[in-house]
């Protein structure tokens, strides 16, 4: 194993939030050493590991997009080699590309309180050869901006006579380069984000598209292009227009997500109509468009130009609303008896939640539960120093918050560097606890018991509104009884830029 090189905040992950909170460190506090840590073998998280037909944003990019950096594309709803190339700009622009080590896979960090840092046990496998080296880099800070799932593994449940398909099934999250649908009968098992991306992607290629779903999702169509936006751009120039355009969709959300929570009836009768005015005359809305559940209990699907509508108008494409009871060798027998003939199965059926990439951490010798610490203002874990993540909204445009939490870590820094003190810990004294991801979405049910919790009130609670975390994250004091500060007189030698 190497030796062990010193910075001051390692950031793990290269994508969006890590990009991110690259940005916001060394624009606060320019003296201060860090690294990113990458596992897999280019920037960009998501948007460069997903390759699935017609890959895109759910979120306009005038929210999903850094408050820092306009989004000057026509489009709002981006398809990902925009967001990539954004993504890669801001990396250039900044000089964080001289940061980040790709090919770094966290396996391990161990917390010592009397030198108050970090030792992280490091995977590289980028050395040529067949076994990865082990590397350590020692750290005051740990940043986690890896996302919250499992990159080298999507969820596949086990279908019943899978093995008797004669044809191919792939999962989205590991696309084959090679895949030609063309002229194929395709079925795509699912009915989430990923599902209504790929259905009218395929559709027109395909011979046809079958959206298999056990039961329906909320599906809205929304414009790919920003009238407002691109007009407010024209006239006020790409950085004021930004951010008016800004402004205006963070309130537009949480209206949408208000009205959503407080009037679900007259939301869910508001969907239908939308939905029936994009279909055709007769067509059988309430069972494939009409879910159990109440609006925004589980994300809504964001369909570009209702591009899905499009595709289930013109025949390309349809939805059948019905369970699984096997694969056969030409397709998928339905429970009620219809069988579906298929060349190709997609199985879009979601992620496996893994949070801080899966990596595990000890406290002194002692290791750290997490399912069992409680998260602190959405940024920090109970019992857990100097450790911060950056998790987003599941309501709203995901780097909405993680801008904030980016912004409020910097503080922290600040506050403990005025203070001069080393380590903080938040300390949570007690009360009801509900899970940290509190929504009704599948693949969150599988993992509710793997994951860290939140409180109810207080710092303690995961709030969704991006206005009340302004307020906290931004502007709001940083310390408070919760958080407990030390001062340890180490000097940690051989820092690295």
């Amino acid at each position: 194993m190497n030796h062990t090189e010193h910075v001051d905040v390692l950031i793990i992950g290269a994508g969006i939030s890590g990009i991110g909170a690259a940005y916001y460190l060394q624009r606060e506090h320019p003296g201060r050493s860090y690294a990113i840590l990458e596992a897999r073998g280019a920037t960009g998280g998501t948007w460069d590991l997903f390759r699935y037909p017609g890959i895109r944003s759910d979120s306009d990019l005038h929210t999903f997009g850094y408050e820092f950096k306009p989004w000057r594309d026509e489009h709002a709803i981006a398809t990902s080699d925009k967001i990539l190339a954004y993504l890669r700009e801001t990396v250039a622009e900044n000089g964080i590309d001289r940061h980040i080590r790709l090919h770094h896979k966290v396996r391990a960090a161990a917390w010592d309180s009397a030198r108050a840092a970090w030792t992280v046990d490091i995977e590289r496998t980028d050395g040529g050869g067949s076994d990865p080296e082990l590397v350590q880099i020692s750290a005051n800070w740990l940043f986690c901006g890896g996302g919250y799932y499992r990159y080298d593994q999507g969820y596949a449940p086990q279908f019943e006579g899978a093995d008797r398909f004669t044809g191919r099934v792939v999962h989205p999250q590991h696309w084959p380069e090679d895949l030609d649908y063309t002229g194929k009968k395709v079925v795509v098992i699912g009915s989430g984000a990923t599902a209504v991306t790929l259905v009218p992607s395929m559709a027109g290629t395909a011979a046809h598209v079958t959206m298999l779903q056990r039961s329906p999702s909320y599906v809205m169509p929304v414009p790919a292009k920003d009238s407002f936006a691109n007009t407010a751009k024209r006239l006020l120039g790409d950085e004021r227009g930004y951010a008016l355009t800004r402004r205006k969709n963070i309130l537009k959300q949480r209206g949408v997500y208000t009205f959503c929570q407080r009037y679900p009836k007259t939301a869910r009768a508001v969907i239908r109509w939308i939905n029936a005015a994009k279909l055709p005359d007769g067509y059988p809305v309430d069972e494939h468009f009409s879910p159990l559940y109440n609006p925004w209990d589980q994300r809504l699907c964001a369909v570009p130009d209702g591009d899905l509508f499009a595709a289930l108008s013109d025949g390309s494409a349809s939805v059948v609303t019905d369970r699984i009871a096997t694969f056969t060798e030409t397709g998928i027998l339905l429970e009620s008896g219809r069988e579906l003939d298929a060349d190709i199965i997609v199985t879009a059926t979601g992620l496996n939640i893994q949070l801080f990439g899966g990596m595990t951490l000890t406290i002194d010798g002692q290791a750290a539960n997490l399912s069992e610490a409680v998260a602190y203002k959405g940024i920090m874990l109970s019992g857990v120093p100097n450790f911060a993540f950056a998790f987003g909204y599941t309501n709203s445009s995901w780097t909405l918050k993680v801008g904030l939490l980016c912004e409020h870590f910097c503080r922290l820094l600040k506050h403990m560097d005025d203070n001069g003190f080393d380590s903080v810990r938040p300390e949570f004294s007690g009360g009801p606890t509900r899970p940290l991801l509190d929504f009704a979405a599948g693949y969150v049910q599988r993992s509710i018991n793997e994951i860290p919790r939140q409180g109810v009130d207080g710092p303690w609670q995961m709030t969704m509104n991006y206005t009340l975390d302004a307020q906290t994250l931004r502007n709001g004091p940083v310390a408070d009884p919760s958080l407990r500060f030390e001062t340890t007189q180490v000097e940690l030698a051989g820092s690295t830029v």
